[in-house]
């Protein structure tokens, strides 16, 4: 293929899922599974025809792909809004996980010929939740922030346990000699490193994007792509987990006041974006549909148990005594969404040509659509239902407003349970040096004056310097207390 075919492919590969996702947002399919179709009509079993079969080249895609989507996911939240539940996230991140793979090993065991070691392997691959499924999820719903940020920590934290075992018991199927104690000692090199490489990485970023001088802002994307790899690289290469790397040094550089961050949200976001649609082709591409009617049912059954015994357990048992209600340990337990990283843990156990490998890769397929297709789009219905809805829409990146970049314009949605519903603006408690510079009622600007009383249902655009953003933070979060 000469470089203007190839380059007229991925053009028009492009140009579909552009499409495909314009057609998802009119519809409940979700995106990410209009990829994953896409990608098996492409392939060798359907019109497209493009014979591809390589579990190692899958599984480079796939690493490649998550890194930019952790980051990404870091990028756009900061510690402020998840330092709250760091304490619940860290336990359905760890507990949570071993407690999914060992109700889907067994329940693996009992639907598919597999041995106990490999039915244990299945479910260390589907045990954690995706962070692209779940970050695309939450965009386009109105979980309250509690809830919401819990699944956005969880989401990126939980990958390293979930590889650390995938690893570890593909070992154990491969070399009987391999034990628990190897297994064990794995999981917190892989933690232990991850987690120090991110921290050192990610405390280094704070301190450079915070100086970065106007001259060279249009490096910024390329500084922040690099910090990025570096910080997947060096944990890498340290035999750590470079995903847990990656997102926590995403979170440093959204925690950080910088005149770029929207800047860099915007273009992370595109490129998280492309990395979604690279991942979702090329595993669909890797699917063979002719393969998959004789583990569908069993696949079915195994997502059932995932969905509806083995998440909601592990949720109970992780999370007894962090004040969750059973309303919201129940809706918890309903949005385990699985997506590409179960299916990048599948191209992992391929590439390991064990003899059970195509039937644990086409359990996950069904796993993942399963979870997809029926969790994605009913997570904000049963949120409804148990009353977990808030009012706000997902935040957006702030829009700098300055000519010298040093202003942010922060959007803030008041809904009936905010403590301020009701007060005036004099009465909101901001920092002296921001203001709120108009309030948006129904289709009305209503510029605030002191007396102004507001309402539910309004939307407070907030003047915020650089410097004061941490505080106005903080300052958001009172606002949304219940009255």
């Amino acid at each position: 293929m000469t470089v203007g075919l190839a380059m007229l492919a991925v053009g028009a590969v492009l140009a579909a899922s552009v499409g495909l996702a314009l057609g998802a947002a009119k519809t409940t399919l979700p995106a990410l599974v209009a990829f994953l179709g896409l990608g098996m009509l492409l392939g060798s079993d359907g019109p497209g025809g493009i014979a591809f079969d390589d579990a190692a080249v899958a599984r480079e895609v796939g690493v490649v792909s998550l890194v930019a989507i952790l980051y990404e996911g870091g990028l756009s939240t900061s510690w402020r809004r998840l330092r709250s539940v760091a304490l619940p996230a860290t336990l359905l991140s760890t507990v949570g996980v071993a407690v999914t793979a060992g109700v889907t090993g067994c329940f693996a065991h009992l639907l598919f010929d597999l041995s106990w070691a490999e039915a244990f392997l299945l479910g260390s691959v589907v045990a954690s939740t995706d962070a692209a499924a779940v970050f695309a999820t939450l965009r386009r719903t109105r979980l309250r922030r509690g809830l919401a940020r819990t699944l956005e920590a969880e989401s990126g934290g939980n990958d390293p346990v979930a590889i650390a075992l995938t690893l570890g018991l593909i070992a154990w199927v491969e070399r009987p000699t391999y034990g628990v104690g190897d297994l064990v000692l794995l999981l917190v090199k892989q933690i232990g490193i991850g987690l120090a490489v991110g921290i050192a990485i990610g405390a280094l970023a704070m301190w450079v994007f915070a100086r970065i001088p106007q001259t060279i802002a249009s490096f910024v994307p390329v500084a922040s792509a690099a910090t990025a790899a570096l910080a997947f690289g060096v944990a890498d290469a340290a035999h750590g987990s470079g995903f847990l790397s990656v997102y926590l040094v995403g979170l440093a550089v959204g925690s950080t006041p910088s005149r770029y961050r929207g800047q860099l949200v915007t273009f992370h976001e595109g490129i998280a974006y492309v990395a979604q649609v690279a991942l979702f082709i090329v595993l669909g591409l890797l699917v063979f549909p002719s393969e998959l009617p004789h583990v569908a049912w069993s696949g079915i059954g195994l997502a059932a148990a995932l969905m509806f015994v083995a998440r909601p357990v592990a949720v109970w048992a992780s999370t007894p005594f962090v004040g969750f209600s059973a309303r919201e340990r129940a809706l918890l337990g309903w949005a385990g969404l699985r997506g590409g990283v179960p299916i990048v843990l599948g191209t992992f156990v391929l590439s390991s040509h064990l003899g059970s490998a195509d039937t644990i890769f086409n359990a996950v397929f069904f796993v993942v659509l399963v979870s997809v297709v029926l969790q994605g789009t009913t997570l904000e219905w049963l949120a409804n239902r148990l009353g977990l809805v808030g009012a706000a829409a997902p935040s957006q990146p702030p829009l700098t407003v300055s000519r010298a970049g040093v202003l942010d314009l922060e959007e803030f949605r008041v809904s009936s349970e905010h403590a301020i519903a009701g007060a005036a603006v004099r009465e909101l408690g901001l920092p002296r040096e921001a203001l709120v510079a108009v309030v948006v009622r129904d289709d009305d600007a209503i510029p605030p004056r002191g007396s102004t009383r507001i309402e539910a249902g309004d939307v407070l655009f907030v003047l915020v310097p650089h410097g004061k953003r941490a505080e106005v933070e903080d300052v958001f979060e009172r606002w949304r207390r219940r009255v």
